[in-house]
């Protein structure tokens, strides 16, 4: 009864602090527009026009049993419904789609700061970890690029999960309907994207923290790891059918060993690696456990994607979940330089200062350039083709020929045919072809 009554004592305690902390969502959405609103302008992408035919493919109520039989999107399942939904009140018009993004990812913010509500992080460092998560950097590209969606959602729904299964421990008179909860937003995660089940190492990690009995733990998540086991077989043995599996993009044989602590590096510089040295300078020993398990959070986050075997390092989309572990690392740093005794209020407003000023100017001047030129030849391209018909020869088209046919049949109709040579262009280029070999993505292709 005295545990008890201390547990509703600390709820008590938990309420009041997330009343005080009211004003942290408020922030983080506008600290999320400050770094990405330029995203809103941007035109679409190439596998934007992919997600948006998916969407009209796959996601009627009526099409769900073709989603459910293909083996590689139904792993993306919520994303194909949400783009379904949104077209027929946003057209074909990039705002709207770039908006819903921006918006997707102001919720995982939020998720991030109402990982406050675990004692073992508390509400000032997940008001941190919320703020620096909503400008990071490092995952522009599920932020920018709507094709990114499902890691949006799959993150989305993965903190769910967490954030259900830490309510069972704060408070356990809830403890099993937040398990049911936890159990069917697990099932959410795995229609989002494959790596949904890096769900369950992230609730092992909790249940490792708050010394769950083993016995009992391992009866909990039994049913999270049989779904993820089921998901696992189900997804491998459709390989046949799995684009991903026959082109070589993911590989049960990739070198994973030297793939994950590359990207873990990559993500820890620069202000990872600048809060684990101060926290060590000023022997924060309190701040130990939280570190560790912010730490364990990336590693578990990035294991899925150690399999991709086309870039060395974890691609940034793809890092957009351990970014959450590494947000916990910045805020532990973040709060023991705000406790540590003489600690200035001019000097910790130079660092966030620092810390918006270097990831906000890195995504407007850099990035924001970049996905400019990766939107420039199918902008150009159908600049070129409208009012055209018939066969027309297109040069060095950055993308496969398939993307060029969905670009031009979605927003200029059948009435052209664009022929893709995606090498460059001929010694006599034919009269009224398109070349685009004079664009940033060709230049960089054909080097």
């Amino acid at each position: 009864m005295a545990g008890l009554s201390i547990r509703e004592t600390d709820a008590g305690l938990q309420r009041k602090w997330l009343c005080r902390w009211l004003w942290v969502p408020v922030l983080a959405a506008l600290l999320s527009f400050a770094a990405y609103g330029w995203a809103l302008r941007l035109p679409f992408l190439a596998d934007d026009y992919l997600q948006i035919a998916l969407g009209r493919q796959y996601g009627p109520p009526g099409s769900w049993a073709a989603l459910a039989a293909d083996p590689l999107y139904r792993c993306r399942a919520t994303s194909i419904v949400l783009t379904w939904l949104t077209e027929p009140w946003a057209g074909l018009q990039p705002l709207w789609y770039n908006l819903t993004s921006l918006l997707v990812h102001v919720m995982n913010a939020w998720l991030v700061f109402s990982l406050g509500v675990w004692r073992r992080i508390g509400w000032r460092v997940s008001s941190a970890a919320a703020c620096f998560f909503a400008i990071y950097e490092g995952h522009q590209e599920a932020v920018v690029w709507y094709a990114a969606l499902p890691e949006l959602l799959v993150v989305f729904f993965v903190l769910a999960c967490v954030l259900l299964w830490i309510l069972r421990y704060e408070f356990p008179r809830r403890a099993r309907l937040c398990y049911g909860a936890s159990l069917a937003v697990f099932l959410l995660a795995l229609a989002s994207k494959e790596s949904g089940v890096a769900a369950v190492g992230l609730l092992a990690l909790v249940a490792l923290r708050e010394k769950e009995e083993w016995r009992r733990c391992a009866k909990l998540l039994a049913p999270f790891a049989f779904l993820a086991l089921l998901y696992f077989v189900a997804d491998f043995a459709g390989g046949s059918q799995n684009q991903h599996y026959s082109d070589g993009t993911f590989s049960l044989f990739a070198p994973f060993w030297t793939t994950l602590p590359r990207s873990f590096a990559r993500m820890i510089w620069v202000w990872g690696l600048v809060s684990l040295v101060a926290l060590s300078i000023w022997r924060a020993r309190s701040r130990v456990p939280l570190v560790a398990t912010a730490v364990c959070w990336m590693v578990v986050s990035l294991f899925p994607y150690s399999f991709l075997t086309y870039m060395p390092v974890v691609p940034s989309r793809h890092t957009y979940l351990a970014g959450v572990g590494l947000s916990l690392v910045v805020a532990a740093g973040f709060v023991a330089l705000r406790e540590q005794p003489g600690s200035r209020r001019s000097i910790v407003a130079a660092v966030v200062l620092l810390i918006f000023a270097h990831n906000t100017s890195y995504l407007w001047i850099r990035k924001q350039r970049q996905f400019i030129e990766r939107a420039e030849p199918t902008e150009l391209l159908v600049e070129n083709l409208r009012d055209r018909q018939g066969p027309v020869e297109v040069y060095c088209f950055p993308y496969p020929p398939n993307a060029a046919d969905l670009v031009v049949s979605m927003r200029l109709g059948s009435q052209v045919q664009p022929r893709v040579a995606v090498m460059g262009r001929p010694a006599v280029p034919l009269d009224g072809a398109v070349d685009l070999c004079g664009t940033a993505l060709a230049r960089a292709a054909m080097r």
